[in-house]
């Protein structure tokens, strides 16, 4: 007797389906699993004949062939253990679950029979939806999470014997159903805001036009100036998410194993803080089955890099393609994998080894050449793709202690959505996202021309500074986000001035 059932196999940040083909011949009792698999899926033939077992049931005692298919892709994780479980039950019983057909399921068994979680359920239920299957059948911790997916009716099951009696209609499981108006309001809380930073208007001022443009940032400072309480606060001034968004960065924490019973839906912008000592893998994503990395990770949100010339250099190297391309792809032997990875890039460093360089009260203890050293650990290109650079100077003690209300998170991103708004108005003709800070040469030629005067002025600042082609470029980007800011149509000298100020630390300096 043969049997089919169908389940989804992980394939970076999506699912494709998988085809389980349960057959039962003659000769000695062998399970024999076919179809590129992994070790931990050829180990599942044990798990699912102990959890049969287990479970009051007994399995094929001939000859089992099991085929995942297609065959030429590997299979990886234990999220097979449930849908073999049931084709060999299946077979068991002599007849067809009437379910299977219009069904796709995962999970993973436990010896006792029990069902445990896996990772990636979001992309494997929108793999069902597209493949117009009616149910999905879900381990019950991931049931809330795939069932955010409309058109789909998802069953969470505990056991193998409740799953077996619900496929045989002999036991009825409601379908778990989510709101997903009240998921994006329950999650979409902030726990910081703008509000609690005293002092560094210039600072904020900075920060916001970066949030409004999309403009990639590097923070210098003391030690204790604020740099990172700034940057964590950052997701909470750029718009809301988009359901769209919301789903597609979901699905990057989904397979990545990151989502919870009590949070699973990412409704809000990513904030990824990796630590300086993470590896070129860690960072982009690697591994002989590629998985995310930190910048995947941080799709939609903000991957914040602290201490920035303590990263390795060939770490902060590999950022240079998902700067450009919004997307990461590794190659490997058994082919490429592309996640996506549009992120802004907020960094922070000190001024020096022992971070007092300039400090009006502090003495700083470091020579030129450790300062030239120290800063010299980040590449000319890769400074080049972060189009403002602004330096916090230490907190007074009257700013620190201040009573009076600073703005608050909720009022700067109600600007920065009114500026993103004129930038989608502008760009809605063209395919690139609509943000000043992804503007391709043709958008440029035509949003950012300047006047004689401004042409003066970013002439001499080029000769001046030394900046590159490149820089030029990101300097207009930034000078067309703060007339924007300002309601001009044309860029102005006082814009331009401005975003010439954030380029304070161009590789001409730092020589």
């Amino acid at each position: 007797m043969l049997t089919k059932i169908f389940s989804a196999a992980l394939c970076g940040a999506d699912a494709m389906e998988v085809e389980i083909e349960v057959n039962e011949g003659s000769g000695d009792p062998k399970v024999v699993l076919v179809g590129l698999p992994d070790t931990a899926v050829k180990e599942s033939k044990d798990r699912v004949t102990t959890a049969i077992t287990n479970s009051g049931y007994r399995w094929p005692r001939g000859r089992t062939t099991i085929n995942l298919a297609p065959a030429d892709i590997k299979k990886e994780g234990p999220s097979f253990d449930l849908p073999i479980a049931l084709g060999m039950l299946a077979i068991v019983h002599g007849r067809d679950l009437p379910r299977l057909s219009d069904c796709c399921i995962t999970g993973e068994l436990a010896l006792t029979g029990a069902i445990r979680p896996v990772k990636g359920v979001l992309p494997m239920a929108l793999e069902a939806r597209r493949r117009k299957k009616q149910m999905l059948i879900v381990p019950e911790e991931n049931a809330r999470e795939a069932s955010v997916v409309q058109g789909l009716s998802v069953y969470g099951v505990k056991n193998l014997r409740e799953c077996f009696e619900f496929l045989d209609g002999q036991r009825q499981i409601p379908a778990a159903v989510s709101d997903l108006n009240a998921v994006f309001h329950d999650n979409q809380v902030f726990e910081v805001d703008f509000a609690d930073v005293k002092g560094q208007a210039g600072v904020k001022r900075a920060f916001e036009v970066a949030v409004a443009g999309g403009h990639n940032l590097l923070v210098l400072g003391a030690p204790g100036a604020g740099k990172s309480m700034l940057a964590k606060r950052i997701p909470t001034i750029m718009p809301p998410m988009t359901l769209e968004e919301a789903i597609e960065t979901t699905k990057i924490h989904s397979v990545c194993g990151l989502l919870s019973e009590g949070r699973n839906f990412v409704a809000v912008r990513p904030f990824r803080s990796p630590h300086h000592t993470i590896s070129d893998a860690g960072l982009l994503g690697g591994s002989s089955n590629p998985v995310p990395g930190e910048v995947s990770l941080a799709h939609h949100g903000v991957l914040f890099l602290d201490e920035l010339p303590e990263f390795k250099r060939s770490t902060l190297e590999v950022l240079r393609q998902p700067l450009e391309d919004a997307s990461v792809t590794i190659s490997r032997a058994s082919g490429s994998v592309t996640f996506p990875a549009d992120i802004m890039l907020v960094a922070a460093m000190n001024p020096c080894p022992c971070g007092f360089f300039g400090h009006p009260k502090r003495d700083c203890h470091c020579s030129q050449t450790q300062i030239e050293r120290y800063r010299q650990r980040i590449s000319g290109p890769l400074l080049d793709r972060i189009d403002i650079h602004v330096e916090a100077p230490p907190v007074e003690y009257d700013q620190l202690t201040s009573t009076l209300p600073s703005e608050s998170s909720a009022t700067v991103r109600e600007r920065v959505k009114h500026v993103r708004s004129v930038q989608a108005a502008r760009f809605q003709n063209s395919l690139s996202p609509a943000l000043n800070a992804r503007m391709q040469p043709r958008h440029m030629r035509k949003f950012c021309v300047i006047s004689a005067s401004c042409h003066s002025l970013l002439k001499h600042a080029m000769e001046d500074l030394h900046l590159s082609a490149r820089a030029h470029d990101r300097i207009l980007k930034v000078a067309r986000t703060i007339a924007d800011m300002d309601g001009a149509e044309n860029i102005g000298e006082n814009h331009l001035l401005e975003a010439l100020q954030y380029r304070s630390l161009d590789r001409s300096l730092w020589m």
